[in-house]
């Protein structure tokens, strides 16, 4: 089962999306400055707001964070959504906090977490760019620097193949936290492979089963589905058996 130290609710999103946008746009982390995670150090400690490493952002004097919260969460919230959803974002948020010090800027890494799946038709294929598009648009506005706005879209943008280059330390927390679910216990494997299911309620079966089986061969074939080192130690083995069956559920033709 994946491992969030902390699940928090889905009613404490706005007060993470503000103390996130205020740190961003506050400079408190730049680009490049995440800890050294040598011998010894913990990456499940948390890093994030509120800890005695780092006492969280401050109020600021730009623009209301919560219109911004209200916009991305009604998003999330969208009928059509059965997978991606708030509990989604909660949980990429959270698996985010367990990888926090590994990135090289966390603020932005959670602000692309907000974003990833911000727009999302399931008829459509251009969901990733035009969420990134979003934050393009919606990051300057609410305050936030141009290089981080940059590096959010970018991250964003990287979730459509989720295979960060080596050393993209930011791509690697992302990518980790956005597919941690495949390394859940088989209950809650089942019911996210149902919710996406049910996402696609409009594909017949058996061009879904094609098309999911595609998806699974993809992942499958990685070298490494996580790049972070919490991530492959503690989540690569069930992920891959949970994709296996998976696979092996849709060849035969079982729901």
């Amino acid at each position: 089962m994946t491992d969030s130290p902390r699940p928090r609710d889905a009613r404490a999103l706005p007060d993470r999306w503000r103390d996130t946008l205020i740190a961003a746009r506050s400079g408190t982390a730049a680009p490049g400055s995440g800890p050294d995670l040598g011998p010894g150090s913990n990456p499940d400690s948390d890093l994030g707001p509120g800890s005695d490493s780092n006492p969280g952002p401050t109020p600021d004097s730009g623009p209301d964070p919560l219109p911004y919260a209200e916009n991305l969460l009604a998003r999330w919230a969208e009928p059509q959504r059965r997978y991606h959803t708030t509990a989604h974002l909660t949980a990429v948020l959270d698996h985010v906090d367990t990888l926090a010090g590994y990135a090289a800027d966390v603020h932005a890494v959670r602000l692309a977490a907000w974003f990833h799946d911000a727009v999302y038709r399931p008829d459509r294929t251009e969901n990733e760019e035009r969420s990134a598009a979003l934050a393009e648009r919606a990051l300057p506005e609410a305050g936030v620097p141009e290089a981080v706005t940059a590096e959010v879209a970018r991250l964003v943008r990287l979730t459509v193949t989720h295979d960060p280059a080596d050393g993209d330390r930011n791509g690697e927390v992302l990518c980790d936290a956005d597919l941690a679910v495949l390394a859940s216990g088989p209950q809650e494997y089942a019911d996210y492979a149902a919710r996406v299911r049910e996402e696609y309620g409009f594909v017949p079966d058996e061009a879904f089963r094609a098309g999911r089986a595609a998806v699974l061969r993809q992942l499958l074939a990685l070298p490494r589905l996580f790049r972070t080192p919490h991530g492959a130690a503690a989540w690569e083995e069930r992920a891959r058996h949970n994709l296996a069956t998976e696979l092996e559920l849709l060849e035969s033709g079982s729901s």
